[in-house]
């Protein structure tokens, strides 16, 4: 069995890791120039159909991978701005205050009133998000789906060492 990292092999430089492939020819087949066995072919088959499922599910799992990456590092930019955008906001609630203040306010009173405003909204978006996680659940079909499945290979399995 070769090892490939893509459709084009390794020429790519895309860093990816081996991925199994199926050959084209049975090189043993050839040479021997005789006819295989019906189980044989079919012990091949089952190699192969095997061999084509892990490759795919390696391939799945690099470009994934490969994809999580660059989505974390554009991610950063965003936490950035964020992190500025949350310290800027500190500057915006003494501007508030300050304005209470100019209005007539005492200056305790305006920074109170903004205080009590910010633990408001800190408390309403807490009872948000609580309520969300709250509603959060298992996935009770794929549960469900995955059980069935192993009920069914455990029957084929318990049929097999009978026969």
């Amino acid at each position: 069995m070769s090892q490939v990292t893509s459709a084009h092999g390794n020429a790519d430089g895309s860093g990816l890791p081996p991925v199994p492939s199926i050959p084209l020819a049975d090189d043993l087949a050839l040479s021997a120039g005789r006819d295989a066995s019906i189980g044989a072919l079919v012990k091949d088959a089952t190699t192969h159909l095997s061999t084509l499922v892990r490759a795919e599910v390696e391939l799945a799992k690099s470009e994934v991978t490969k994809e999580v990456k660059k989505g974390l590092k554009g991610s950063v930019f965003f936490i950035v701005a964020l992190v500025v955008l949350l310290y800027s906001s500190f500057f915006l609630f003494f501007a508030i205050a300050e304005l209470l203040a100019d209005i007539g306010l005492y200056r305790s009173a305006a920074y109170g009133i903004v205080f009590g405003a910010m633990l408001l909204f800190a408390g309403l978006f807490g009872y948000l998000g609580y309520r969300k996680v709250r509603a959060i659940r298992a996935p009770k079909r794929t549960i469900e789906t995955v059980k069935d499945t192993a009920a069914v290979l455990g029957r084929r399995g318990g049929h097999a060492d009978t026969d």
